[in-house]
C-alpha cells in the first residue's frame, strides 16, 4: 500500500512532467524547406525571404522550433549594413528558441507585434513602437517628377556628409555598389537620398530604406523624388517593392502613399542589444539542450 505522502509525491512529479513543455530546435539548411514557412506572410517576412537569394543564403543562419504551443522561425543574417534578425511564429515557441540562439550582441531586429514581451526579455530595443510595412507594385506605382542621380562609390563622401546631419551612421563605399541608391542634388550638394536594405530578384522583392533629406531642404519634395527613382529601378526586376516607416511618421506615410505604396501590416522594427551580454547563459542552455536531444536537434525544457 502506498502512503498518502508517497502518493502525493508521485502524482506531484507526474503533474510537473505534464506542465513541462519540450520544444525541439533544429537548424535549417535547405532554402526550399524554408520558403513555405515564409510565403504565407510575404510582406512581413520580406527581409527573411530575401535571404533565400543564392548570393545571400550562405551568410544567414536559420533556426526552427516546434512544440506544444506551436512553432517559430528565426533568421540571423549578415549584410553590408550589419547583422539583422527576423522572427516569425508563436511567442512562447519564439521565447524557447531565443533562449538558445539570440544571435549577435547587436543586431537590427524585426518582430511581430505580439512578440514584444519576448523581444524585451532577450533584447534592449531602441524603438518599441509599431512601424508600418508598405508595398508597391508596377500597377500601383505613381512616380514623382524630378531629376535624381544614381549614387556610386565615388559619392560616399557626400552620402556620409548628409547622414551626419540626419543622425545616421557611416556607410562603407561598398554599400552603394551592392544596393540601389539615388540622390537629389541642390545648390551643388547632396540634399536627399534613398536606397535599399536588400535586393532579391530571384525572390521577386526588394526593401527600400535609408531615406533621408537634409533638414534645411525638407518639404520640397526631394525625398519623394529620390524614393521614386529607387522604386522605379527596383520594379524593373522585382514585382514587390516594400519599405518600413514608423506608424507615427504621418508625413512620410503620406509621401509613400502618393507614390502608390499601400499599408500591408504592422511590425516592430528596431536596433537591438542582446541582454545576455557575453552570451554565457545561452551557451549553457545550448549545452543542456543538446544533451537532451540528439545530433542535429536541441530540446528546450519549458516549465
Amino acid at each position: 500500500m502506498l502512503t498518502d505522502k508517497l502518493k502525493a509525491s508521485i502524482f506531484g512529479a507526474k503533474a510537473t512532467a505534464k506542465q513541462r513543455a519540450e520544444y525541439v530546435v533544429e537548424r535549417l539548411a535547405d532554402p526550399e524547406a524554408i520558403r513555405p514557412l515564409l510565403e504565407g506572410q510575404r510582406a512581413y517576412a520580406a527581409y527573411a525571404l530575401a535571404q533565400l537569394e543564392p548570393r545571400l543564403f550562405p551568410r544567414s543562419e536559420w533556426w526552427h522550433v516546434r512544440g506544444p504551443q506551436g512553432q517559430a522561425l528565426v533568421v540571423h543574417a549578415r549584410s553590408g549594413l550589419g547583422p539583422a534578425l527576423v522572427a516569425l511564429g508563436e511567442p512562447q515557441a519564439l521565447d524557447a528558441l531565443l533562449r538558445l540562439h539570440p544571435g549577435p550582441r547587436l543586431t537590427f531586429a524585426t518582430f511581430q507585434l505580439d512578440h514584444l514581451a519576448v523581444a524585451q526579455r532577450h533584447f534592449a530595443l531602441w524603438r518599441q513602437g509599431p512601424s508600418l510595412r508598405m508595398s508597391v507594385s508596377a500597377a500601383s506605382f505613381r512616380p514623382a517628377a524630378g531629376p535624381a542621380q544614381r549614387l556610386r562609390r565615388a559619392d560616399i563622401g557626400a552620402v556620409n556628409a548628409l547622414q551626419r546631419g540626419d543622425s545616421f551612421g557611416f556607410y562603407p563605399a561598398a554599400v552603394l555598389d551592392q544596393g540601389v541608391y539615388y540622390g537629389v542634388y541642390a545648390d551643388r550638394r547632396l540634399v536627399a537620398l534613398a536606397g535599399t536594405h536588400v535586393v532579391a530578384p530571384s525572390q521577386g522583392l526588394a526593401l527600400v530604406g535609408n531615406v533621408m533629406t537634409h533638414p534645411r531642404y525638407r518639404g520640397q519634395g526631394y525625398g519623394s523624388i529620390a524614393t521614386s527613382a529607387v522604386t522605379a529601378e527596383l520594379l524593373k526586376t522585382c514585382r514587390d517593392v516594400l519599405l518600413t516607416v514608423e506608424a507615427r511618421n504621418k508625413a512620410a506615410i503620406r509621401l509613400y502613399e502618393r507614390l502608390g505604396y499601400r499599408q500591408e501590416c504592422r511590425i516592430i522594427e528596431s536596433g537591438a542589444r542582446r541582454k545576455d551580454m557575453i552570451g554565457l547563459a545561452s551557451l549553457v542552455r545550448r549545452w543542456r539542450a543538446r544533451r537532451r536531444g540528439r545530433p542535429g536537434r536541441e530540446v528546450v525544457a519549458w516549465q
